[in-house]
């Protein structure tokens, strides 16, 4: 039986659209862990094109790779920059309270 070799799987190619890739970093960012909104900013960049994304934000191809890399620790006005390039809005709304009866339980 001859075994064929997988393809790598990379989440990249399913975040073809802008609204895609906006609810992506959505889930990401409601967790609130930073180095997952690292990657997740990565991700969603080489889904559009890391060239593309650098040039709109103002910084070098090599300069994204980087900063949103393993060991990459982007400034607050980075990220911003970068959302920016990727034509996204950050927005704010209200934090979910916690449901009466685990609040309770927790007591």
């Amino acid at each position: 039986m001859k075994v064929s070799k997988l393809k790598k799987f990379d989440a990249a190619e399913h975040l073809r659209t802008a609204a895609a890739r906006a609810e992506y970093l959505n889930i990401v960012l409601a967790d609130g862990d930073p180095t997952e909104v690292r990657d997740a900013l990565n991700l969603v960049a080489r889904a559009q094109g890391m060239s593309q994304v650098a040039k709109a934000a103002g910084v070098t191809r090599e300069g994204l790779y980087k900063t949103l890399g393993e060991n990459g620790n982007p400034e607050f006005a980075t990220v911003l920059r970068i959302i920016a390039a990727m034509g996204i809005r950050l927005t704010a709304e209200p934090a979910r309270a916690k449901p009466k009866a685990k609040a309770a339980a927790l007591r």
